[in-house]
């Protein structure tokens, strides 16, 4: 079963999509849809499409997006908002069931720190997935928001350990399912 995770945005949405058939999350495919118009409703219709020809190339069976959070910028956060419900309208319109989590969640999901800066979540996206290089940004966030949905997935969510801390538990971490 792939996941397919959208860090939403109105000139640049990064996607990251997983197969989460095996215990160990593995990496499919990650990158940016670029937003060439300069008119809003253009713009949201090019994610929107962008997001349609994802979900027809991998056929995902989950769709996991960021939740919307509040920036100094009010005009900056509603453009956001609405790149955002054009993926959900996508995702919805295909049949994908669709899970939301805060930006807080992904980065303590991956890093270990709610507080983590985009390099510590590209380092960990790239150390996780045991990838070559390093996903731009958008990308990598995408791609951690789907680490987090294979989490939440696994029920590995809300246990309250997800950094270097090992407990008694099976598995409390990703570095736990790796080889």
């Amino acid at each position: 079963m792939l996941i397919l995770g959208i860090d939403p945005g109105s000139r640049i949405t990064g996607y990251g999509v997983l197969d989460v058939t095996t215990p160990t999350p593995r990496y499919v495919a990650s990158g940016c849809i670029r937003i060439q118009a300069d008119d809003l409703a253009q713009r949201l219709a090019q994610v929107y499409a962008g997001v349609s020809e994802l979900i027809a190339v991998h056929a995902p069976g989950e769709f996991a997006i960021e939740q919307v959070f509040m920036s100094k910028n009010a005009d900056s956060a509603l453009k956001l908002g609405q790149a955002r419900g054009s993926a959900i309208v996508c995702a919805a319109n295909h049949g994908l069931p669709v899970s939301e989590y805060g930006p807080r969640q992904i980065k303590q999901a991956v890093t270990g720190g709610g507080a983590a800066d985009k390099a510590q979540v590209q380092h960990m996206v790239t150390a996780i997935l045991g990838l070559s290089a390093t996903p731009q940004a958008d990308a990598a966030d995408a791609l951690a928001i789907a680490l987090t949905h294979a989490h939440a997935r696994l029920g590995l969510l809300n246990k309250g350990s997800f950094g270097g801390h090992r407990s008694r538990r099976k598995a409390n971490t990703w570095r736990d399912f790796r080889p």
